[in-house]
């Protein structure tokens, strides 16, 4: 079962923020067949833990906007986790990116196509 196109459409709102505040390597996986609490990831890297907290707050003002609030958010400096339910946003630091791999461990998992604006 592929995920829903609302969470579809959160992950792309999701995207946006992140490109805005200059954070790259964004991948959005579709989790259906992975995980029982989770539709989709969307994974993304920030240069530094300055960013990646600013990634985050975007992501966060920008689902807020459109009336979506997070179950939890989890960790600060280079790995700060947003947790929607069916949307969990992972921003990390390049190290921790590299180290965690979460795209190769998830590698099974269709990516779904993401579509993002330069930053404004």
């Amino acid at each position: 079962m592929a995920a829903g196109k609302s969470v579809t459409n959160l992950a792309q709102v999701a995207a946006q923020a992140i490109a805005e505040k200059l954070g790259v390597d964004i991948v959005a996986l579709d989790m259906t067949e992975q995980m029982v609490l989770s539709e989709v990831f969307v994974i993304a890297t920030g240069s530094n833990e300055v960013q990646v907290g600013a990634i985050a707050d975007g992501v966060f003002k920008a689902l807020a906007e459109i009336g979506e609030k997070p179950i939890r958010r989890e960790g600060k400096g280079q790995w700060i986790l947003l947790d929607y339910s069916d949307l969990v946003v992972h921003i990390q630091s390049q190290e921790l990116r590299n180290y965690y791999m979460l795209d190769r461990l998830w590698n099974d998992c269709p990516r779904i196509p993401l579509s993002v604006s330069e930053a404004r």
